[in-house]
């Protein structure tokens, strides 16, 4: 077959980690790239041998030859490029969070439906072995009727720029929208959502913070104004609940890692384990997850189209799988965050009638 000719708009820290992978998968081709800054983007595309380069992203969607388009930028930024790119008529990969706020990343996926485009959100813990033995055993009934489910995101100190890596951008509500929440949030959410099945929430609770300390000629310098810790209560529709607490920064050690319980069983995530009883005894179970993710490549179909968010996204373009509904998952994820910023700001549960009639766009270009 054809490789799939891919475009990429931004070439900053996610746009090489995307060409690194790009740069392992059989089947994919980068031919083009656009990003506004010239030099970085020549040393990218003298690196990648990508031959097209363009300064406006509008130039490289009018080529024909591109037939998908990477969106690595920032959070309020997705919006407004992937929808051009699929009224262009190209299928797309956006970086996570699928959008700064609910009503725009809404209109992607409405755009992608009336566009009979592909439309796929970089969520990449839905391709971990965790999530893919979990869902094994989900889908097996091992667990039972799932009631709760819980999501935890851990750095003790690892808020962006100010603790010394990345930039400024992603601390600025004006063009990452949030904080935590939405820059690692956003990856434990949607994974347990992806194994609750995707219940429809129906109130949401919450509670933002920002008080650890952190040095002050940086804090002025970049404006920061997002949440460092997140926390969340969840109801859906059926009865099923969900907690989240998402922390950029909290002195405490660690966190237990997500999981989600069942009336027969439950799974923790990181580290992995299955809890259940047999023969009215209490029973940890360790899985070999290294050992079973080789047998699912030995004998298992199109196991390797569900290796990373990438691989799965060429296999789609391909039509050896189908695309998982990563774009669904991200906007429901993207409605509880930002109604636990809602709930925050009102001192009170929001329903989710409520979420999506305050959303407003957060769109920039």
């Amino acid at each position: 077959m054809e490789p799939v000719r891919i475009g990429i708009i931004g070439v900053g820290q996610i746009g090489k980690a995307h060409l690194n992978r790009y740069s392992e998968i059989k089947g994919a081709q980068v031919v083009a790239a656009a990003d506004i800054d010239g030099a970085e983007l020549g040393r990218v595309a003298e690196k990648f041998k990508i031959v097209h380069t363009y300064s406006d992203f509008k130039e490289l969607l009018k080529r024909d030859d591109v037939e998908a388009v990477d969106v690595c930028l920032h959070n309020n930024l997705h919006a407004p490029v992937t929808i051009a790119a699929l009224e262009a008529g190209k299928h797309v990969y956006c970086e996570k969070p699928i959008a700064g706020s609910y009503t725009d990343g809404q209109r992607m996926v409405e755009t992608a439906k009336a566009a009979g485009r592909k439309l796929h959100i970089q969520l990449n813990t839905l391709f971990n072995m965790e999530t893919k033995a979990a869902k094994r055993l989900i889908e097996a009934g091992h667990l039972g009727k799932l009631y709760h489910a819980r999501s935890t995101g851990f750095r003790r100190r690892g808020r962006p720029f100010v603790d010394g890596y990345g930039t400024a951008n992603f601390v600025k509500k004006e063009i990452a929208a949030g904080g935590a929440l939405y820059d690692m949030g956003i990856y434990h959410v949607a994974q347990v959502l992806y194994l609750l099945g995707q219940p429809e929430a129906e109130r949401v609770s919450g509670k933002i913070y920002q008080e650890t300390e952190m040095d002050e000629a940086r804090r002025q310098s970049s404006g920061y104004n997002v949440e460092e810790l997140g926390l969340g209560f969840v109801k859906f529709k059926g009865g099923v609940t969900l907690d989240i607490i998402e922390s950029w920064a909290m002195h405490l050690d660690s966190l237990e890692g997500s999981c989600v319980l069942g009336a027969k069983g439950g799974v923790r995530l990181n580290p992995f384990g299955f809890f259940s009883n047999a023969c009215d005894m209490e029973m940890n179970a360790t899985i070999n997850l290294k050992q079973a993710d080789q047998r699912w490549h030995s004998i298992g179909q199109n196991a390797d189209a569900y290796d990373s968010s990438q691989h799965h996204w060429i296999a789609a373009l391909r039509g050896h799988v189908e695309l998982l509904p990563t774009a669904q998952v991200a906007l429901q994820t993207m409605l509880i965050q930002e109604g636990v910023y809602m709930s925050d700001r009102l001192g009170r549960e929001v329903t989710a009638e409520e979420i999506v009639a305050d959303s407003r766009s957060k769109s920039v270009l």
